[in-house]
């Protein structure tokens, strides 16, 4: 396990508070300035850090070495916690994140009582280094690389056999293929995190979505 590593999984246990928060914020602190850490990216869960990292090392970035930390947050609630913790009052760090438009709201807020902003519009999250999917970064991912491309990530994948049986369940065949591409990636635990790898492998940089492709080039 690299130190990297070792300071994202500090931080979590960290923000979950609890009997073990001031030995893992101890060893946050002192693991942070051993990797020269410079930006914590904020996101929602495993599977938006599995498509940063993945696209990152598709742009030939490795960004551990770089000193930025793609830290999950286990959900959008507790978004207030890690930017104390990691923002002006806590270590100190530049600040950067991405979230689905239905979660924006949180950030905002937690941004707003760091002090790193007031009264900030829903546009006015980018200026500050926080970039908003429209629906889910699933969702931006299928549409950019379209239902084919997707559908071959699945055969790629192994799991043709229980896409078909998903897609015949009575509650998917009104769906859209791509409404239960989306479903489908939710049914299994780690399975988002497994294919948000795949997709962006699978992903014609030009067309990468716009939310993703800004937060990288921020950081």
């Amino acid at each position: 396990m690299s130190d990297m590593e070792r300071f994202r999984r500090a931080v979590v246990e960290w923000a979950a508070g609890g009997v073990g928060a001031p030995a893992a914020g101890e060893s946050a602190r002192e693991l942070a300035a051993g990797v020269g850490l410079r930006t914590v990216v904020l996101v929602e869960g495993g599977s938006d850090q599995a498509a940063v990292e993945a696209l990152a090392a598709r742009r030939g970035r490795d960004l551990d070495r770089e000193g930025v930390s793609v830290v999950p947050l286990g959900g959008a609630t507790s978004v207030g916690r890690f930017v104390d913790l990691c923002g002006p009052q806590g270590l100190g760090v530049r600040l950067a994140g991405l979230c689905d438009v239905g979660e924006e709201r949180f950030f905002r807020r937690a941004l707003e009582r760091a002090g790193l902003g007031f009264d900030i519009p829903p546009e006015g999250l980018e200026p500050l280094g926080f970039y908003v999917c429209d629906v889910d970064l699933e969702d931006e991912l299928i549409r950019s690389l379209g239902v084919e491309v997707v559908q071959q990530v699945v055969v790629d994948q192994g799991e043709s056999r229980p896409f078909r049986t998903f897609r015949n369940q009575p509650a998917q065949r009104e769906r859209t293929v791509e409404q239960q591409l989306r479903r489908f990636l939710g049914t299994h635990s780690g399975r988002k995190a497994q294919y948000a790898r795949g997709m962006v492998e699978s992903l014609d940089l030009e067309r990468t979505p716009r939310p993703l492709e800004r937060l990288l080039a921020h950081v």
